[in-house]
């Protein structure tokens, strides 16, 4: 093997609290920005939804068209607000690279694509815990935009050329075998990707839950009965994700 010389690189790598729809950085001061799994996640419950989404908690095939204006609306000015920031603070030329949970589908009505929610939704609604008007107000802040969303928004706002996107099917529980469907759902390993799943879902609802429904909910028996619900989806298909991955470069003055 031939022998090679390691090059030195200066790289200084920085964390900062606050949210991402703020300014977080000085102007011109990053060469290169990475995110993932959060973009997806808006800024607030978009406006106007009242108990218009009834059960649903979240964009589903039963949602009605002006929910899906509402939450396409919120991420639309979510998501200008993040690359205009992230440009200001990005250097020319500079990199930014995302990945977001998104919808392989344009109609968000014509497939279910992030099933772990609906079966929150379900078991929320089984299990009689709450009030029917609190949960027919319940909504979660976060939206799966379509491909072309996200390329409208990038050309829209203006500040990055769109280099690449790339999609990948992305698994809930990093155990399951998309390439073997036949022994994924007959692994009776089912019962721990269920328990996997619950508590990815519970990490991220259980704030929500206590901060709407109060100490009405039983935050244990929902997810209890929740992951019950996941271990039947998964004796039936394995749960994933539809995940672009964007390449951006911010622009320079010549662009």
């Amino acid at each position: 093997m031939a022998n090679t010389k390691s090059k030195n690189i200066e790289c200084y790598i920085y964390g900062a609290p606050g949210s991402f729809y703020g300014r977080i950085f000085p102007n011109n001061s990053l060469h290169f920005a990475y995110s993932t799994s959060s973009i997806h996640w808006l800024s607030q419950i978009p406006q106007g939804l009242g108990k218009s989404n009834k059960e649903n908690i979240y964009l589903t095939t039963t949602s009605p068209p002006q929910v899906f204006e509402a939450y396409s609306n919120q991420f639309e000015r979510d998501f200008t607000t993040f690359l205009k920031l992230r440009g200001e603070e990005i250097r020319g030329g500079g990199r930014m690279v995302l990945g977001l949970l998104g919808r392989s589908v344009a109609d968000p009505t014509s497939k279910d694509e992030f099933k772990p929610i609906s079966l929150l939704a379900e078991t929320l609604s089984d299990m009689g815990l709450v009030k029917e008007e609190d949960l027919h107000s319940f909504n979660i802040p976060i939206y799966a935009p379509s491909i072309q969303e996200i390329k409208t928004a990038i050309q829209s706002e203006g500040s990055f050329n769109l280099d690449k996107m790339e999609v990948a099917l992305v698994a809930l529980d990093a155990n399951e075998d998309y390439n073997n469907h036949d022994n994924m759902v007959s692994d009776k390993n089912n019962n721990m990707s269920s328990n996997f799943v619950a508590n990815f879902v519970r990490a991220f609802a259980e704030p929500m839950l206590a901060a709407h429904f109060g100490s009405s909910i039983n935050v244990d028996a929902v997810f209890d009965v929740y992951a019950k619900k996941m271990d039947e989806q998964f004796s039936v298909e394995g749960s994933s994700y539809f995940t672009p991955v964007i390449s951006l470069t911010r622009k320079t003055m010549t662009d």
